[in-house]
């Protein structure tokens, strides 16, 4: 390799990182909830069940506590993603896309933000926000109730469009009583616990599909720490 190919070389990755180091850093953290149509937190005999029959629908939220995404301060504000999967979403042998979603924007946010928060849940959910057919802006609230996560109790409401309500996972929910945690959350977190979904809904237009589904262990209750 002569001298002058490798100093183009050299000049080109030394812009890439120059233009890399000036791109706005991103530092959020929050609260998350989720819900699906599976059990999450069951045994063998209760997954194998349900796999590929139930499980392809669910719906998650954000809300970011502190922070900026991309420069963009998003203190205060939610995302809600409604997810529509071709198999059971987090099963192991099977891939669940290709899926369509829906996002549900807080009514507050400004249109930077708005962007901002879409990018945001598009890169935490690790892919299944990519086909989006539809988005709303909507108010969003996102409560948690409990002294810890062990504990906590979460109600998240966005508009009319969709609700999640969970409670903790107590000694009656467990049937077989060789219940694990079956399938992980359907984002990065550095804390979760899986719970009892007393509400589980979307009721608004993209997917071709509506659902209610309650009284399940589906759900995750969990708390976010992002930074790049």
């Amino acid at each position: 390799m002569n001298k002058a190919l490798l100093t183009t070389i050299s000049s080109l990755a030394l812009a890439t990182l120059a233009f890399g180091s000036s791109l706005p850093r991103s530092s959020v953290v929050g609260e998350y909830v989720e819900a699906r149509t599976a059990d999450v937190y069951t045994g063998a005999c209760f997954a194998n069940s349900e796999v590929n029959l139930v499980g392809d629908l669910a719906v998650f939220g954000w809300r970011v506590t502190k922070g900026s995404w991309q420069g963009v301060n998003l203190d205060g504000l939610s995302v809600v993603g409604a997810v529509k999967a071709s198999a059971t979403l987090g099963d192991r042998f099977n891939v669940a896309f290709p899926v369509k979603s829906i996002l549900i924007i807080d009514e507050r946010a400004t249109p930077e933000q708005g962007l901002a928060l879409k990018s945001f849940a598009q890169r935490m959910s690790k892919d299944l926000l990519q086909d989006v057919v539809r988005v709303y802006r909507q108010p969003i609230s996102l409560t948690f109730e409990g002294g810890n996560m062990h504990t906590a109790a979460a109600t998240l409401v966005a508009g009319t469009l969709a609700k999640i309500q969970t409670r903790a996972i107590a000694e009656g929910d467990h049937i077989c009583h060789n219940e694990e945690t079956w399938y992980e959350p359907l984002t990065d977190l550095n804390h979760a616990m899986p719970a009892f979904a007393l509400a589980n809904e979307y009721r608004g237009e993209g997917l071709n599909n509506t659902w209610s589904s309650p009284y399940k262990r589906s759900a995750f209750v969990g708390s976010f720490d992002y930074r790049d």
